[in-house]
């Protein structure tokens, strides 16, 4: 039998029931991780705060906020199926309209590179999150793509409108800590998914805990550090 959601980690222990509800289905610190790599690729460039701010938003409301809501409807187990169907999905489409707006903006504006990213982005964060195409790109490779790649990368055009040699760097390193994400927690949901719901999930939570708050400190020190 599997745990109930609202016991794992990275589910507030505080609040109404809807509140827990609603940011368990957010992921937050998986959540911070992705707009902590959108920040990564800005750091890669002389940045504008305008813009690091806006790709942040982007990709909070995008993979934050419309993808997690997807994967509530796409995911076989229905792990959140408590909550209204069709709030999720509305919830879904607005942020992704808001999110898609924002790069938009930017790409119309002097950012053109933005428009492959942007399109790469949907289209995974459809086929992902909703297992299309027989759950042909619901895999790691694709996470990885989408979750630590492509916001790097997106971070930066948004910024030169063009992928620098640094951001190159940085997202062959949130590529790799996305896949150690990805991969823990696999196997975090194979446990409690497990018939022994006893076993130990200590060690995944631990390795969670650390990759999604080590990102997400070293991101907020950074960013300190450029204006103290």
């Amino acid at each position: 039998m599997q745990k109930d959601r609202l016991s794992e980690w990275f589910v507030p222990k505080f609040g109404p029931k809807g509140f827990r509800l609603c940011c368990g289905i957010l992921f937050l610190p998986y959540t911070g991780m992705v707009v902590s790599f959108a920040a990564w690729g800005s750091f890669a460039t002389n940045f504008s705060a305008e813009r690091l701010v806006a790709i942040c938003v982007l990709y909070f409301l995008a993979l934050g906020v419309s993808a997690h809501c997807l994967d509530a409807l796409g995911s076989k187990s229905k792990p959140w199926g408590v909550l209204p169907k069709k709030k999720i999905l509305i919830a879904s489409l607005l942020s992704l309209s808001v999110a898609c707006t924002i790069g938009l903006y930017y790409a119309f504006l002097d950012s053109p590179v933005l428009f492959p990213i942007g399109i790469a982005e949907t289209f995974l964060l459809f086929a992902y999150n909703l297992e299309l195409f027989k759950g042909r790109f619901h895999n790691n490779t694709v996470f990885v793509i989408s979750w630590g790649v492509l916001p790097v990368f997106a971070g930066c055009a948004i910024q030169i409108d063009t992928i620098s040699f640094d951001a190159l760097i940085l997202s062959g390193i949130a590529g790799a800590l996305s896949f150690i994400l990805i991969k823990t927690s696999r196997r975090y949901k194979t446990l409690l998914h497990g018939s022994q719901v006893q076993i130990n999930t200590h060690r995944e939570e631990i390795i969670l805990k650390m990759v999604s708050a080590g990102v997400i400190a070293a991101t907020f020190s950074y960013l300190v550090s450029r204006y103290v």
